[in-house]
């Protein structure tokens, strides 16, 4: 079996050390000669280091030179690792290049920013929307987007929040910007250019709001005469049922609109709802009280409200809110079922929770509750008069006060709608 390079070291040095032994046995002062073959062999491995030393410092392409027994074996070692390194650097030089190709190709602003929101780097695109430039590099971002709420929208720090900022370049181009977090402290904000959405976001709501304007004079003078003819007692009495049903499908067009426009209002007003005192234990007990007067309601229906607990806000808004919330509770629960509403603190928030008894949700249709026209079960709602809308305009309204919707339901038991308040819309009595 070969000893291997370190096995022929060894023998090498022992031979060494026998050899001055015996030259030191022949000649005398074994010592003294001892100390000059090692300090020969010393010499010629510092040598040979220098040699490496001297090799490693010029350029890669330099072929590894010849040395005996182990140095050779280094030599040959290294010059095989700096081939790979060589390789490696090659390979991740062509990926950052395709990297910043498609950065760059890329017609969103991308923007790295390390802990202290200085800008590490940028592709063009953050030239063209947010109209920084490579010298830029090393300056905070917010010394160059002087814009106080974006300020305050990389201090929030949620990776899940957007926030619409006209460009600095442009003010008739709208911008959606996001903060993704990432690696160590540091962020990624993306930029996207959407003033064509907007514009049509804009004549939608428009069309709308004036559509449903425009329809609900008419609507309610055809109302007012269908009306008229169901209580008609000449009417023939074949035609009774038809104006009847014409007479309901008109009131739930008109309910349709009054919806849309409010609605059309929710979007046209500012992001944050006016700060009035709301009493809302008085709002729920009225609310309870028209629930109480419907023919056709839950056998069960319970309040229970934390005295001296109530809401900075627009009233007419919450009041619309609470009430499509509980009248969708009253409306698909049956009238052997039960309807509990809560008004209660939890912490520093405020909570309404709504729980019925009723047909409940699947877990599929909970995230589009809130859309416009969404309905879980189509033929059941057009049948209860609904329209639709109901969900959306809490949204809005949520949205309007800082509070959001909370949604569980298990299907065939019931289900539990919450709204909560945040701190800073909660009154208290002292």
């Amino acid at each position: 079996m070969s000893p291997g390079p370190w096995g022929y070291v060894l023998l090498r040095f022992l031979a060494l050390v026998a050899a001055a032994v015996l030259f030191g046995l022949l000649f005398g002062r074994p010592f003294a000669w001892l100390s000059a073959f090692l300090l020969a062999y010393l010499g010629w491995h510092l040598w040979h280091l220098w040699q490496l030393e001297s090799w490693l410092r010029k350029k890669l392409g330099e072929p590894p030179r010849d040395a005996p027994g182990l140095w050779g074996d280094v030599y040959a070692h290294l010059h095989r690792v700096r081939l790979q390194s060589r390789a490696r650097k090659k390979r991740l030089a062509r990926v950052l290049k395709e990297f910043r190709k498609s950065t760059q190709a890329l017609p969103d602003a991308g923007v790295v920013l390390d802990a202290d929101h200085e800008i590490v780097w940028l592709n063009k695109a953050a030239g063209r929307l947010l109209g920084l430039r490579r010298e830029d590099r090393g300056q905070r971002i917010e010394n160059l987007l002087r814009a106080p709420e974006f300020a305050a929208f990389l201090r929030a720090d949620d990776a899940e929040r957007i926030m619409r900022l006209s460009s600095p370049l442009d003010d008739d181009m709208r911008l959606a910007l996001q903060v993704v977090p990432y690696g160590d402290n540091q962020r990624l904000l993306l930029a996207r250019d959407i003033t064509h959405a907007t514009r049509l976001e804009t004549v939608r709501r428009t069309f709308v709001a004036n559509a449903s304007h425009e329809l609900r004079s008419p609507l309610t003078v055809i109302g007012g005469y269908l009306d008229a003819l169901v209580e008609e007692p000449e009417l023939v009495e074949h035609w009774r049922e038809p104006v009847q049903e014409m007479a309901r499908q008109s009131e739930r067009m008109r309910r349709i609109i009054e919806d849309l426009l409010t609605l059309s209002r929710l979007e046209a007003s500012g992001a944050e709802a006016e700060r009035e005192r709301v009493d809302v234990q008085g709002m729920l007990a009225s609310l309870k009280k028209e629930a109480l007067a419907r023919p056709q309601r839950p056998a069960v229906i319970e309040l229970h409200v934390e005295s001296g607990l109530g809401l900075w806000g627009a009233e007419s808004e919450i009041y619309s809110a609470f009430a499509n919330i509980i009248g969708n509770a009253l409306k698909y629960t049956p009238s052997d079922g039960s309807v509990h509403i809560r008004w209660y603190p939890e912490g520093d928030t405020a909570c309404l929770s709504v729980s019925d008894t009723g047909v409940g949700i699947p877990d599929e249709a909970i995230p589009r509750l809130t859309e416009r026209f969404y309905r879980v079960d189509k033929g059941r709602d057009r049948a209860s008069g609904g329209t639709g809308l109901g969900l959306a305009i809490v949204k809005h309204v949520l949205q309007r006060h800082g509070a959001r919707l909370e949604v569980e339901s298990v299907l065939g038991e019931g289900s539990t709608f919450r709204c909560r308040f945040p701190a800073e819309r909660v009154w208290r009595k002292s």
